[in-house]
């Protein structure tokens, strides 16, 4: 039988978990709160979707409805966990990074990886597709749009679990707590129905200028 161990990331994040930490909604943003100690992103009310995922929703209309089977978090056990970090290994080490540019001649086009290729949205959309083919509930796999360490545009997939939200990311080797990653998080879709988008910004921050998740790969 496999034996699975647990990063030290991943350790260090649940040891500084509070003993009370159950509400996703219940996050504080004072400034003296150590960020691995964030469990969960706070939404800040509806936003609009990336105009990428709106043609996405178009062309793939079923992948885009409200799932009947809803979930607020899914319970990270070690064989839960050891399931994020091989999807996330395997979709990463098998699609080459391109932009839509040079792939499509778009600036921006959310599919999936073609030819073994693709930008950030389209490991995030086969990252999802491939959890919920393992049994993951839709409802706690959301795209995620952040603003990258060049305060780019980038996408990651946000997995939410009742450890805190954790994120899949096509720059990153390894599964992280989202308050682990350099990014700033932008937007996301809602759990209650992918059509419809949150933002992730407090609203008495400056107004961000349009973002597109495709700026890099």
């Amino acid at each position: 039988m496999k034996q699975f161990v647990l990063g030290s990331a991943f350790l260090m994040f649940i040891s500084s978990l509070p003993a009370d930490a159950t509400n996703n909604h219940a996050i504080s943003l004072k400034p003296q709160l150590e960020p691995q100690k964030i469990a969960f992103l706070q939404s800040f009310g509806d936003t609009l979707p990336p105009i990428g995922y709106v043609n996405f929703c178009r062309e793939n209309g079923a992948e885009c409805r409200p799932s009947p089977r809803f979930a607020d978090l899914v319970q990270l056990k070690a064989t839960r966990f050891d399931q994020l970090a091989e999807v996330n290994k395997r979709v990463n080490d098998a699609v080459a990074p391109i932009t839509d540019l040079e792939l499509y001649g778009k600036v921006e086009q959310w599919a999936y990886p073609a030819e073994g290729k693709g930008d950030c949205e389209d490991y995030v959309l086969l990252k999802r597709r491939m959890l919920i083919e393992r049994g993951w509930p839709e409802s706690t796999l959301l795209i995620t749009v952040v603003r990258d360490e060049n305060n780019e545009g980038h996408a990651v997939l946000t997995v939410r679990t009742d450890r805190g939200d954790f994120v899949l990311d096509n720059k990153q080797p390894d599964v992280m707590a989202w308050a682990d990653t350099p990014y700033t998080f932008v937007k996301q879709q809602s759990a209650h129905n992918p059509l419809v988008w949150i933002s992730l910004l407090p609203p008495n921050l400056e107004p961000q200028p349009a973002l597109s998740a495709s700026n890099r790969n």
